[in-house]
């Protein structure tokens, strides 16, 4: 029998390999650790490596004991508490702490209050369990190791059954589920109804609402720190930043329109509008919601405030709650035609000329390796939607209309445009704590088994393009998670991991004939 301490996480195969070298070829190696009062030790095999408890993205409907899912060299990798496991009281993480990364059919890293070390023993030195009273469930332990690396007795722990038991409906979860999740194909359902409305993005610049096609905003991210100034440029342009290996000219919608200027804050937002092979960002104080506007209320603007020239970009002005609420239409080919996207466009295409990578790396990128997504935001995790699944997004109202034997997970109704909408409250749907209603609150709507329902989300935070490469199947930690949050991005250099919603399944089975009754 040898022991070898271990002193900082490194990969564990270095150490496996000596160790393996120097003994009988029937001597097994053993990781020991402490959880709690108990010394464990598992086979060295299914052991990949140990490291540091890493920063975790928090994942509703999983398993109490699971901390999150973490980034582990541009893989998911979900942390499970080893003291949840087994009851013991958590305590606060400190420099002993580590996970120890176990592979048996899938990667999960098992939080444990200290490595200590790597032993080989000899099988006859493995005895049974049957004897020993123990806090931990002897069911998960596949023998004893007594009188090694100091301790009188060590607990070698079967990750299989422990996986097994606390992950059980890993099991019934057909692999296949993931990336290639079929869609819900029900939004078909409403194209007729589309056909005579119109789907706007609106944003505010200097307290006054504006809205432009949701077919012409590729995506709204937010301002970055580097913005590369123009030399010379008219006051409209900002400059020009760095958008996925593009030049993208920024201009500001506030100069253009001759509106008192302002510096930028958190609520600032960069609306990317293209035309064609065209984009532009439009710097906007604030995006508000995703609307959808019958024809019937948007009237042109009037001939006597029509104009040429610079300030023709407003073609359209929709009427909204009765009229006491005016929403005016941007036209992207109009506002391509503005002088200060002009010259902004002109700036980029020569810096383009003059930098002949630059110009390689545009021709190379295709939007048929993109995913556009709307992310928005419960507590501090990040979720996405696909953007052709949102039908609007709109502000939650002062108070909800409580209907009588509405099913329990509605949180009440609303009035959209004289329909009734009903309305849930997405962390009540997805397990997590309540919050009091804010300004920043939004209800997303969606289309589900042909029924539209609206979804309180904390806020929604940007439009997104996400490069397939970065979406991966989410980890398999229960039925219910797998089939409503099958995939996530990780977006490794931002140091981010979206958590992508099948909206399909949000509401399914009994809940979505209550809901049917509710909205009828």
């Amino acid at each position: 029998m040898t022991t070898v301490n271990l002193e900082e996480q490194e990969s564990l195969q270095p150490i496996a390999d000596e160790e393996v070298g120097s003994q009988e070829s029937d001597t097994r190696q053993f990781v020991t650790f402490i959880a709690g009062e108990e010394v464990f030790a598992v086979d060295m095999a299914p052991v990949q490596e140990i490291i540091r408890v890493p920063e975790v993205v928090r994942v509703p409907l999983a398993p109490p004991t699971l901390e999150g899912l973490a980034n582990l060299r541009g893989k998911v990798l979900p942390i499970i508490s080893l003291r949840r496991i087994f009851g013991f009281d958590e305590i606060e993480y400190n420099d002993a702490t580590r996970a120890i990364v176990i592979d048996i059919g899938q990667p999960l890293g098992f939080v444990v209050d200290r490595v200590a070390s790597v032993v080989g023993v000899e099988p006859g030195k493995i005895e049974g369990v049957e004897s020993i009273r123990s806090t931990v469930n002897t069911e998960l332990l596949s023998g004893l190791i007594k009188d090694v690396g100091g301790h009188a007795m060590i607990m070698v722990l079967d990750f299989a059954k422990l996986i097994a038991q606390e992950f059980a409906e890993i099991a019934a979860i057909d692999k296949k589920i993931g990336a290639n999740a079929d869609r819900d194909e029900s939004t078909a359902a409403d194209d007729e109804a589309a056909s005579d409305e119109l789907q706007l993005v609106s944003f505010e610049v200097a307290d006054q609402e504006y809205a432009m096609a949701i077919e012409d905003v590729q995506e709204i991210v937010q301002i970055p720190e580097d913005i590369i100034s123009v030399p010379h440029s008219e006051s409209h342009v900002v400059g020009i930043m760095t958008l996925r290996n593009r030049l993208l000219p920024l201009v500001n919608l506030r100069r253009m329109f001759a509106l008192p200027s302002r510096e930028n804050d958190d609520h600032s937002r960069i609306v990317v509008v293209s035309l064609g092979s065209a984009s532009v960002g439009v710097v906007m104080d604030s995006v508000n919601e995703v609307l959808r506007v019958a024809k019937a209320d948007v009237d042109a603007v009037p001939g006597l405030l029509a104009r040429d020239g610079d300030l023709a970009d407003i073609t359209d002005i929709c009427r909204l709650d009765k009229g006491k609420r005016l929403v005016s239409i941007i036209s992207a080919e109009n506002l391509f035609r503005h002088s200060a996207v002009k010259e902004a466009m002109t700036t980029v295409e020569t810096l383009q000329n003059d930098n002949h990578k630059i110009s390689e790396a545009l021709d190379e990128a295709t939007s048929d390796d993109d995913e556009q997504v709307v992310v928005f935001r419960l507590d501090k995790e990040e979720f996405g939607v696909p953007i052709d699944s949102v039908q609007e997004i709109v502000r939650v109202p002062e108070e909800l209309t409580h209907v009588p034997k509405a099913p329990p997970f509605v949180e009440g109704v609303i009035n959209l445009r004289g329909s009734v909408l009903p309305v849930i409250d997405l962390r009540r749907r997805l397990g997590m704590p309540a919050i009091e209603r804010s300004d920043g609150q939004r209800v997303m709507v969606f289309l589900i088994s042909g029924m539209r329902t609206g979804f309180i989300v904390d806020s929604v935070a940007e439009v997104l393009k996400i490069h397939k490469s970065a979406i991966e199947p989410s980890p398999h930690l229960s039925s219910e998670q797998t089939k409503l949050l099958a995939r996530m991005a990780n977006l490794e250099k931002q140091k981010r991991m979206v958590q992508l919603i099948e909206p399909a399944h949000l509401i399914e089975g009994s809940d979505m004939a209550q809901l049917s009754q509710l909205g009828a």
